[in-house]
């Protein structure tokens, strides 16, 4: 290895499950790695033994390679390692040396070795290789010890055919599959905390996303607007570039205020988000709907509410919270680094002519009947025809 480069061992998770597919679903992650990688010069991605291999120039931080690459969807785990020819001797010296670093920057005091021989060539077995590299280790430094139950340092040895790696981290990734092996969808993109984890899980499940919002402007701010775009910024971090239309609902939601009962607020525009969505999805290409539903959350996501709201596309609807509570959104909410944004205090769409008694159990006819007394198709064309496109790309506003 290059003294001047550091070196990463990326592994696949449900990746390395897919069969013959499996050569496709690595090519695309190592593409996406490529890409969020840019950022940084010097940087190779290689494939090779059902792995994949990052070298980055020694001079970028080791912390901020990993993040970076822990964001590429498919990715099980990453650990900064060294690599080493696969000799023991010299395995022994670059294990001693890197213990060295780890008591003398962590204050480690005991360690354990565990080899994997995945060359199955190699004429010493897994567990004659850790009794003799750790032995190496205890030889060249004093004050070391070996804890088999409870190590400070648990240190990996994986011996490969050409080359042996050395390490002693193994950072969680987001699993997943590669963006860009699924499909296409829209999601139904608020200022709120659900819609973009929604938009975070489907596309962990390899599927692109573009995105739609609805504002309901001058009852909802410019700054409401920032907000939903500084959301989709953070998500591209994770989605890569990507569409955001955006469309004014006021026009219909005053259609439906004037002219239908006020119970029925809620559903009638929900329907009308997923009429006008249908169209949008179908004109940019994409294959089905997302949105950040939770069953019960809210009166327009009861069972019988979902029910009549899904009446009004034929186009698939995806709704990967639907099953989690609140907490758990919120959670990761956090964790993918949506949250602060999504609490901050400005106003959507869906508080403007917020009935005070919403129905929780509509029934079809009923909507279709109140539907009826607003020109729906013409109200939905202007509504296309007006959406506008912004450009979503990774990294800071501006």
């Amino acid at each position: 290895m290059n003294e001047n480069q550091n070196v990463f061992i990326v592994r696949c998770g449900e990746v390395a499950l897919k069969g013959l597919n499996k050569p496709y679903f690595e090519r695309m992650l190592v593409e996406r790695a490529r890409k969020l990688l840019r950022i940084f010069d010097n940087v190779q991605v290689t494939r090779r033994e059902g792995l994949i291999f990052v070298y980055a120039d020694a001079k970028h931080p080791p912390e901020a390679i990993t993040r970076e690459i822990s964001k590429v969807f498919g990715v099980a785990s990453i650990s900064p390692a060294v690599e080493t020819e696969s000799d023991l001797d010299v395995i022994g010296a670059a294990a001693a040396e890197y213990m060295r670093g780890r008591m003398e920057r962590d204050g480690v005091k005991t360690f354990k070795v565990e080899a994997k021989r995945a060359d199955k060539s190699f004429p010493v077995q897994s567990p004659d290789i850790a009794r003799i590299i750790g032995a190496e280790v205890l030889k060249a430094r004093e004050g070391l010890k070996v804890d088999v139950h409870e190590p400070d340092c648990l240190l990996f040895v994986d011996l490969r055919k050409d080359k042996t790696y050395i390490y002693d981290q193994k950072i969680a990734g987001f699993g997943g599959l590669p963006l860009g092996t699924n499909g296409r969808g829209l999601v139904l993109l608020s200022g709120g905390i659900d819609s973009p984890v929604a938009a975070f899980m489907m596309a962990k499940r390899g599927m692109r996303v573009d995105a739609l919002h609805f504002h309901s402007y001058p009852y909802t701010s410019n700054r409401a607007r920032d907000k939903v775009e500084e959301l989709a910024r953070l998500l591209a971090a994770y989605c890569g570039r990507f569409e955001l239309h955006v469309i004014n609902l006021l026009p219909i939601q005053e259609q439906l205020a004037e002219r239908c009962p006020e119970d029925e607020m809620t559903i009638l525009v929900r329907r009308f988000m997923m009429r006008i969505g249908e169209r949008v999805a179908e004109k940019i290409g994409c294959g089905m709907l997302i949105t950040g539903e939770s069953l019960g959350q809210v009166a327009s996501q009861t069972a019988e509410s979902l029910t009549v709201t899904d009446a009004a596309t034929k186009m698939p609807v995806m709704r990967p919270l639907i099953g989690l509570d609140k907490v758990d959104i919120m959670d990761k909410a956090r964790e993918i680094g949506t949250y602060e944004t999504s609490i901050l205090p400005y106003e959507d769409c869906c508080t403007v002519f917020l009935p005070k008694r919403p129905v929780t159990k509509p029934k079809l006819a009923r909507i279709l009947e109140s539907e009826s007394k607003v020109d729906a198709e013409r109200l939905i064309d202007e509504a296309v025809a007006s959406a506008e496109t912004v450009i979503i790309r990774p990294g800071p506003r501006g």
